[in-house]
């Protein structure tokens, strides 16, 4: 079976071969598959991917809550209830009174016809994703500093040439694995890496330098960067005199900013932040990468636009061996944001409340544009609209909300109290538990579309496998289910091919332009990049090599403040809690929970305590801990490290119930973005007993 990992950013492609062992079972392994982006290999999640997607736990037809238990139901009565439930909703209390909640693993065609059916058969203004919680931070910053939100302006290939790496709250040996030869191959060419994490991992082991910075003064520590580069003057006049706009502001701000304060916020010492800033700005190329660990903060927006001034001061982007990348962490988490999933978007990164791409939109679908609703709301502000009520009824995509928000235990209780909700998933995740319908969807193996990975390149992944029992492909429901709203002639199809030729033609002239990638172009060429506005375009490898994406063509810097976290620790809290991924599992663990290869690397969920801190609290190696939160607690097995800030814990993020790390985090909001505060809180920790 050849496919594609549903897993990482990096999308690598794989062979999946069946064994018959000598017993007589039927077994399976996977195989890399020369491709681009990876070149052949797979991480151990890739090699063991298949596992879940033949699961026994697989949801194979569709469920009705009844008497407080599942049954099977027919499609036909699931879809009934859900046109009936959610139709009685909207006519009582409005259309806005359900919301659509997508997932950034879904394909570029699922994630386009989940927009489409909100906001032409639902009418609904509330739809979002959870790459809200991954990507908003840097695709925002992006926007504002380039014109355009693309994961990397340049190719991965280009990382072992150059000639100095800056890493910045990203853990590539655990998150993109297959990446890390890049990063091994340009160390071993005489890069200079330098790595910004609290923590000890697979990715600092390779720095040359390694920042242990305080859990949320990432914005600050760029600050300083920049201010030791301006002072060696390191800076690329020409480029920002011709190239951009803001520096005058970015440098009469730092002129005011002070060294010895920054030190003191982020907790690296002067040397270390005058050596690595001197090291990037006098390397003739570079690279700066960014991820959650920067993103995911109350100024994450900001943090991002710290390090793109970084880059811009220094004129290292445009060109080989330079350029910026935000590390994307879902699969699709490039591809399920430009095409109609964010509340504030159509497809083609078009924006909603622009008449004008309002109009070509409502053209491409065959509506009126007064038709189409209006902006809605962040993903977790959709969770606070069901405590509030006015969310009454929600469909579920692709996403395990009640585990991946922040404030879970709040969001659980806002979930609890619709009057109907709708998940579409392969298993009973947490959040399914609470659906009143289940509907059963298809695995990676077995639906066809197209991703865009961390590079922006688009990549076509076929069908390897027929459907299990009753399960069904996202867009065939979700045209059964707009058939019952009277707009089946908006949605008629047959085939993913057809959704991918009207999304091509949605997002023509749009930021995210798809119009010259087709199927057959993608069956020979092995991934296209975007832009690519016609049929004749190779697709744009680097990006802004002679005019950035804005309308005069420059690049804009902006004076950045140095804040401290959203959560400061205080008597009654005095740690600070950060959370993260770990190797073997994906996001909420829905998948690789129940991949028994994968699971048995990690079954249970810990918390990373340095062994002072652990002494200071009576903590054992190993013992069960309470760990409190203003939020709400969580239980685990701690794990003393010295790999660790002595003021910070680190919990992994792929468990629910009394595992789950956002039970503790902080729902406070990026004011541009909407990005919660996921990566500070105050905690404290005890012994259970």
């Amino acid at each position: 079976m050849s496919t594609q990992c549903p897993f990482c950013s990096v999308q690598c492609k794989m062979n999946v071969i069946p064994e018959t062992l000598p017993s007589g079972r039927l077994s399976y392994r996977a195989e890399g598959k020369k491709n681009a982006a990876s070149e052949g290999r797979l991480c151990v999640k890739g090699m063991n991917a298949h596992q879940h997607a033949l699961s026994r736990e697989r949801i194979l037809y569709p469920l009705a809550k009844k008497d407080g238990e599942f049954v099977r139901i027919s499609w036909e009565e699931a879809v009934d209830t859900i046109a009936e439930r959610l139709g009685t909703i909207q006519r009582e209390h409005g259309r806005d009174a359900v919301g659509v909640y997508g997932g950034g693993s879904l394909t570029n065609e699922s994630a386009y016809l989940l927009g489409k059916f909100a906001r032409v058969a639902l009418g609904t203004r509330y739809i979002d994703y959870n790459g809200r919680f991954c990507m908003s931070a840097a695709a925002s910053a992006g926007v504002k500093a380039f014109g355009i939100d693309r994961g990397l302006t340049n190719r991965l290939s280009e990382i072992p040439e150059t000639d100095c790496l800056l890493l910045v709250g990203t853990n590539i040996a655990e998150c993109q694995p297959t990446l890390m030869p890049y990063f091994n191959k340009a160390k071993e060419n005489g890069t200079y890496i330098i790595v910004v994490d609290p923590r000890e991992t697979g990715t600092t082991a390779i720095a040359d330098l390694h920042l242990k910075v305080r859990p949320g003064t990432d914005a600050a520590l760029a600050n300083g960067l920049l201010k030791v580069l301006l002072e060696e003057r390191l800076e690329d006049r020409l480029f920002l005199r011709e190239r951009t706009n803001g520096f005058e502001d970015v440098e009469a701000h730092l002129e005011r900013v002070r060294l010895e304060d920054i030190s003191e916020l982020t907790g690296i010492d002067e040397v270390s932040i005058r050596k690595a800033a001197i090291a990037y700005g006098r390397a003739a190329t570079g690279m700066i990468f960014t991820a959650r660990g920067v993103e995911q903060h109350r100024d994450g927006h900001m943090a991002v636009r710290a390090y793109l001034n970084l880059v811009l001061a220094t004129g290292k982007i445009g060109r080989p061996g330079c350029g910026y990348g935000a590390v994307t962490g879902q699969g699709n988490g490039q591809g399920g944001r430009e095409h109609g999933q964010k509340a504030d978007q159509l497809p083609g990164y078009r924006l909603i409340e622009n008449p004008a791409d309002r109009e070509y939109v409502a053209g491409v679908w065959g509506v009126d544009p007064a038709e189409l609703p209006g902006k809605g709301v962040s993903a977790y502000e959709m969770m606070e609209l069901t405590i509030s009520r006015d969310i009454r009824g929600m469909l579920v995509m692709g996403s395990n909300p009640i585990v991946s928000n922040p404030n879970a235990g709040a969001v659980e209780e806002g979930l609890k109290s619709l009057e109907f909700l709708a998940v579409a998933d392969m298993f009973l995740s947490e959040t399914a538990e609470l659906a009143d319908i289940v509907l059963p969807v298809t695995s990676y193996l077995e639906n066809e579309g197209t991703l865009t990975n961390l590079e922006g390149r688009v990549l076509l992944r076929e069908a390897a496998r027929p459907v299990p029992g009753e399960a069904r492909h996202d867009w065939q429901w979700l045209c059964d289910l707009a058939e019952r709203w009277g707009r089946k002639e908006k949605f008629s199809y047959f085939h993913a091919e057809e959704i991918f030729e009207e999304l091509r033609i949605a997002s023509r002239g749009g930021v995210a332009d798809y119009y010259g990638i087709t199927y057959e172009r993608l069956r020979k060429e092995e991934g296209i990049y975007w832009p690519c506005p016609d049929l004749d375009h190779p697709g744009m490898k680097r990006l802004f090599e002679e005019r950035f994406a804005h309308s005069d063509g420059k690049a804009q810097l902006i004076a950045v403040g140095s804040l401290s976290p959203g959560e400061e620790a205080d008597g009654d809290y005095p740690l600070l809690m950060t959370n993260g991924r770990l190797l073997p599992h994906y996001l909420t663990g829905v998948q690789t929970r129940r991949s028994p290869a994968l699971s048995a690397r990690a079954i249970e969920n810990v918390v990373e305590i340095h062994p002072s801190t652990a002494r200071r609290y009576r903590v054992e190696d190993g013992a069960l801990v309470r760990i409190h939160s203003r939020r709400g607690t969580a239980v685990l097995r701690s794990k003393v490290t010295n790999g660790i800030r002595e003021d910070t814990l680190f919990i992994p993020m792929h468990w629910g119930g009394v595992q789950n790390v956002n039970l503790l985090t902080n729902p406070l909001l990026d004011p541009v973005c909407r990005m919660p505060d996921f990566k500070v809180s105050a905690v404290r920790i005890e012994p259970w007993s």
